[in-house]
């Protein structure tokens, strides 16, 4: 077991555990289990720590889309709100460790107390992204519907937070 968590550690590129800088976060062993704060449309805060949710990409709070009539709104403060929302109607929020990314952010794969996947539901409603680099395509189905529906972010233009992103560097 300490064999596979060290080799799963290795792979996501941690090396402290518990030695060296303390500026990056220890890989928790057990999930984080508690009430979940909204740091944005993809990252949530558990007892002081802050997981990245694995697999998506939700527009960054300064992003702006348009919506269905053409009118410009803030989708990145919508898709915060909108997690903010479905996580106060099932708590606690469950995060299983996947990674550290590149800034020792955890990489969570994250459940509410009923057991459904925060990640999966936030892709359906079109207020995130399938991020295959890293999801390997698992939201894809979800992605579709939210697309055929056209809802959330879906039911107008937006440019995928990746790119947004990429033109602010």
């Amino acid at each position: 077991m300490v064999g596979l968590l060290l080799l799963g550690a290795a792979a996501a590129g941690y090396s402290g555990f518990g030695h060296g800088s303390t500026s990056r976060p220890k890989a928790p062993v057990q999930p984080l289990v508690g009430r979940a704060s909204v740091i944005d449309g993809d990252t949530i805060e558990i007892h002081g720590q802050r997981i990245r949710l694995n697999g998506i990409d939700a527009p960054e709070t300064a992003q702006t889309c348009t919506d269905e009539i053409g009118a410009t709104y803030r989708c990145g403060a919508s898709s915060a709100a909108a997690l903010a929302d479905y996580l106060q109607q099932s708590s606690p929020s469950r995060c299983s460790f996947v990674a550290l990314d590149r800034y020792g952010r955890i990489v969570g794969n994250c459940r509410r107390a009923d057991g459904k996947d925060i990640a999966a539901w936030l892709v359906r409603h079109g207020h995130a992204l399938d991020w295959p680099r890293y999801s390997k395509g698992i939201y894809a189905p979800h992605q579709l519907t939210a697309q055929v529906e056209r809802v959330g972010i879906w039911s107008g233009s937006f440019q995928p937070p990746w790119e947004w992103r990429k033109q602010r560097r």
